[in-house]
């Protein structure tokens, strides 16, 4: 099987990475006193905290995001983090309809009049569910429902790539007449902060994601440069359910991550690798998903990587923070477009999310045919 044709479509704002912590410093102070009036220089103590515990502007440049919010202090002219008012900032329908108004105009970006329409379209997030989905409306906007059928892969967080790969493979397999499997992945993480939660796991989460967005096809013979996927793996590591969660709650989804989240990782990743591809490493370029640099670094040294094996996985992170699943679709369109990584050249994949489930897949960059 092999994925070809990656279309990134990057958010309509950017920031960089000291403008949001310095932007999180003032929602956090501002949720606090609504919460707290009394509260006596909260702003030099939050302050500390995020730049003590959060990802720094060496490790993440800048970040995109849909949200016009983190460009201003002036709270009572937000759409999602109406301070002044509501501490949390604004209530989970509030943000689904944000979500489900944009993701209806990235689908229509994507598939244009006249587009060819895909046998499967699979459809994958962790940071908004409403049916119809984008995916849906397209495909009745374009009187496909006789040719496209529609999958959502959800919830999975940000190894939710592999999985949908796993479902392609399956598809194309099972029906010969078909042709082409098209996944568009829609990641809109800055609909889901709370700046009245000052907890380090949350302060450490808001200071990594970013918005991205992703489409790209599965085929079983392409004649343009393409990634051959030759095994997909996922696995849960035993007694690790509380160290990654994911949960919908009033305001919006929330994440929780424990401290041992890389130790866990990579406790168990040697195994794991060897059940992938029997450890064929050496020559390798990893696409690792950046969690956070610590994943990164972590991996790197206990598999003794160099920075050329590892270098796109840290270029993705700086240059667009982690988008969560469409994060790795991002570091494989730099492998197949970057011209000093030759033909034929091993890549192995790796992502996590919770579970803790470990996801990767060993793969192949082809140029062309």
């Amino acid at each position: 099987m092999l994925l070809s044709n990656f279309q990134s479509m990057r958010p309509p704002f950017e920031s960089t990475q000291e403008e949001t912590l310095n932007w999180l410093v003032e929602a956090h102070t501002q949720s606090e006193l609504m919460l707290n009036p009394d509260s006596k220089d909260f702003k030099n103590f939050v302050k500390e905290k995020i730049w003590h515990v959060g990802c720094k502007p060496d490790r993440i440049g800048k970040r995109g995001h849909i949200l016009s919010d983190f460009l201003h202090h002036n709270w009572e002219k937000m759409s999602v983090y109406q301070l002044d008012k509501f501490p949390k900032g604004a209530d989970l329908s509030t943000r689904s309809k944000i979500y489900g108004e944009f993701v209806d105009t990235l689908f229509e970006n994507y598939y244009p009049e006249g587009t060819p329409p895909p046998n499967d379209l699979i459809h994958v997030s962790c940071t908004g569910y409403l049916s119809p989905s984008g995916a849906q409306k397209i495909v009745s906007t374009r009187n496909w429902g006789s040719q496209t059928t529609v999958t959502h892969a959800y919830h999975m967080g940000c190894y939710g790539s592999l999985p949908a790969i796993r479902m392609g493979m399956g598809f194309l397999n099972n029906s010969p007449e078909s042709q082409r499997t098209d996944i568009v992945h829609t990641e809109i993480c800055s609909l889901h902060s709370n700046p009245s939660l000052h907890q380090l796991d949350q302060l450490v989460s808001q200071t990594l994601f970013a918005d991205g967005f992703m489409k790209y096809s599965l085929t079983r013979q392409t004649d343009q440069p393409h990634i051959k996927v030759h095994r997909v793996l996922e696995e849960i590591i035993p007694n690790s359910v509380k160290a990654m969660t994911w949960n919908v709650v009033d305001w919006g989804f929330q994440m929780s991550l424990a401290k041992e989240v890389a130790v866990l990782i990579t406790r168990h990743l040697e195994g794991y690798l060897e059940r992938l591809c029997q450890s064929q490493i050496q020559n390798a370029i990893f696409a690792v998903h950046p969690g956070g640099p610590k994943i990164l670094l972590h991996i790197q040294k206990i598999l003794g990587l160099t920075d050329k094996q590892m270098e796109h996985s840290f270029d993705v992170l700086y240059e667009y923070g982690n988008m969560s699943s469409a994060t790795i679709p991002h570091i494989w369109d730099r492998i197949l477009k970057d011209p000093s990584i030759p033909n034929g050249t091993s890549i192995i994949s790796l992502a996590f999310g919770p579970g803790l489930t470990i996801a990767g897949a060993h793969m192949e960059k082809i140029c062309g045919s």
